[in-house]
């Protein structure tokens, strides 16, 4: 996808000039030839249900502390990262260049392709899973959204719950999917069937 010149001036190769950088070792090449047309959503937060802190970064950058709470034990030695991280208040953080393959989709299958982390951008929203995100959350996800888009052939949008159903539920039932569309203003076609409150006109 040919970038116009305005949109140009938003990105530093594949670094959004509008995040906060905070590069994680967490990431390697994408198969060469590999379309980056997808979005993937996530929800995180550490430990569960608890926002403000430090732990995502640190655990994308391979420095959380396993022994500061009981539940970093389920996950000692975990080596993830995602592209970007958008925070309750709508802070927008990228550990990744969009041009690299970073590591947060994990087994997957999406628009009759395998791998999706081998040609999709990951989106972290701080959040539970299954919970509320906040207005500003929104605001700065479908502005991220359409920045990608500009750079990037994206078609699709989906949750890491639909491309890797039965493995993973994030980012769950209280992601409003009809406010992600409505902000863009992309077709129902670009998100999940299975997303409530797409319209399909």
């Amino acid at each position: 996808m040919r970038t116009e010149p305005a949109a140009a001036a938003l990105w530093d190769g594949g670094w959004y000039r509008f995040a906060r950088r905070h590069p994680s070792p967490n990431f390697g090449p994408r198969p060469a030839g590999a379309q980056v047309d997808l979005l993937v959503v996530h929800s995180i937060s550490l430990p569960p249900g608890v926002y403000g802190g430090n732990e995502v970064m640190e655990l994308f950058d391979n420095r959380l502390d396993w022994d500061a709470h009981p539940y970093f034990a389920q996950i000692r030695g975990l080596q993830v990262s995602a592209h970007f991280y958008i925070r309750r208040q709508g802070e927008l953080w990228q550990f990744v260049d969009c041009d690299q393959r970073a590591w947060h989709a994990g087994r997957s299958h999406w628009r009759g392709r395998d791998e999706c982390n081998d040609d999709s951008i990951g989106i972290e929203l701080e959040g539970l899973e299954g919970g509320p995100f906040e207005p500003a959350q929104y605001e700065t996800l479908a502005s991220l959204c359409t920045a990608l888009a500009h750079h990037y052939p994206i078609a699709y949008v989906a949750g890491h719950e639909h491309v890797a159903p039965g493995r993973k539920q994030d980012p769950g039932p209280g992601f409003d999917w009809a406010a992600l569309q409505q902000s863009t203003g992309w077709p129902a076609r670009v998100f999940p069937a299975q997303a409530t409150g797409i319209r399909q006109d």
